[in-house]
C-alpha cells in the first residue's frame, strides 16, 4: 500500500498535533486583539509541557553528559522546523560555550538547503537519514536525539533505529502520546502541546516546546562539562569587542582584578577567560595554570578546590 494510499485510509484518525484547536476556531474573522490575546494563552502550554517532561529531560542530560565525557558526540536530527531547530541549538554551541563544532552537530533532511527552503519530499525518506549519519561516521559513542513532532517522520524514524542498532544513546522528542506514536528509545521525550492555533502548524506551540527543552539539554550539558563557574560562561574566547566587555567583567566580578590587570591577564592567554580567572584567583603563572586545567579536565572549580582546598 503507498503512503498515499494508507494516508487516505487512516484519514479518520488524526494524530494530537494535527487535531483542530477549539480556542482558534473562525480565526480569520478575529480580531488582531483577539488573534494575539489566543496566542498569548497558547504559549503558556509550551512551558508546561516542559515541566511534565523533566524527569525525562534530566536523565537525557546526565547521560549525554557521560558520553561526551567519554568523547562522544552529541546530534540532532529532524525535519522542517525540527531539524532547523536542532541545527539552530547546535550552531550556538560554539560562540557561547567555545566547543569544537564537531561537538554538537545538527543535522536536517536536505541539508543547508533545508534550512531556508523546505524539502518535505525528503521526510519520508529513511535511508536518507542512516547515510547522513554515516557520513558523519556517527558511531556507538554518540548520542543522537531524533527531533520529530508528530513520532512518524520516517526520516527521524530511520535515524532513530540506526542509532539503536549501533547502540548509541538514542533519544527522541516528540509531541504526542503513546497512542498517536511509540517511539522505543533510550530516553523518550515526550512535549505534548495539543493541537495548535494553526492546525498541524507544528512551527508554533510543538516548536517552542521544543526550543525549550533544547536549550536547556545543551546549556545543562555544557555546564556539567565545566564551561560555566557559577552563573557565567567562562569558556569563551575574546574575539570581538562584546566578548572583551563580557570577558572584562567576569574577571571583574570573579577574579577581582582591575581593567588594567584584566586585559592583561587576557593578552597572556590568549583570551581564555577561565584560565585569566584561574591564575587570577590562584596566583599562579600561565603555564601552571594551563597544566592544572588540563588535569582538571577543564573544570575551574575543580582546578580551584586543588589549589585552596575550597
Amino acid at each position: 500500500m503507498s503512503n498515499y494510499e494508507n494516508n487516505l485510509k487512516n484519514y479518520n484518525y488524526r494524530i494530537l498535533t494535527e487535531q483542530i484547536n477549539n480556542r482558534s476556531n473562525e480565526l480569520d474573522i478575529k480580531s488582531t486583539n483577539e488573534i494575539v490575546n489566543i496566542f498569548s494563552e497558547s504559549d503558556k502550554e509550551p512551558q508546561k509541557a516542559v515541566e511534565n517532561a523533566i524527569p525525562e529531560i534530566v536523565s537525557a542530560i546526565d547521560e549525554i553528559t557521560f558520553r561526551l565525557k567519554s568523547k562522544g558526540r552529541l546530534f540532532y536530527i529532524g525535519t522542517g522546523t525540527s531539524g532547523r531547530l536542532g541545527v539552530l541549538d547546535a550552531s550556538e554551541c560554539p560562540p557561547t560555550f567555545c566547543t569544537n563544532p564537531d561537538l554538537v552537530q545538527g543535522i536536517i533532511a536536505g541539508g543547508i538547503p533545508s534550512l531556508t527552503r523546505s524539502s518535505e519530499s525528503l521526510e519520508d525518506v529513511d535511508d536518507i537519514a542512516i547515510a547522513d549519519l554515516k557520513d558523519r561516521n556517527f558511531s556507538n559513542r554518540d548520542v543522537l536525539i531524533g527531533i520529530t513532532a508528530s513520532g512518524r517522520t520516517p526520516y527521524v524514524l530511520g535515524a532513530l533505529n540506526y542509532s539503536k542498532s549501533l547502540k548509541a544513546l538514542t533519544i527522541s522528542i516528540s509531541s504526542v502520546p503513546e497512542t498517536d506514536s511509540t517511539l522505543d528509545n533510550d530516553i523518550d521525550i515526550r512535549l505534548i502541546t495539543g493541537p495548535e492555533i494553526l492546525a498541524g502548524s507544528t512551527r508554533l506551540k510543538a516548536g517552542t516546546a521544543t526550543k525549550m527543552a533544547l536549550n536547556i539539554i545543551s546549556t545543562s550539558v555544557m555546564i556539567k562539562l565545566g564551561k560555566v563557574y557559577g552563573n557565567r560562561m567562562i569558556d569563551l574566547s575574546v574575539s570581538n569587542d562584546k566578548l572583551m566587555n563580557r570577558a572584562l567583567g567576569i574577571l571583574f566580578d570573579i577574579g577581582s582584578v582591575d581593567k588594567e590587570t584584566a586585559v592583561q591577564l587576557l593578552k597572556k592567554t590568549n583570551g581564555s577567560v577561565k584560565l585569566s580567572l584561574l591564575i587570577a584567583l590562584s596566583g599562579m603563572d600561565v603555564i601552571e595554570a594551563k597544566q592544572l586545567l588540563d588535569d582538571s579536565k577543564g573544570n575551574l572549580r575543580t582546578a580551584l578546590f586543588t589549589v585552596k582546598g575550597e
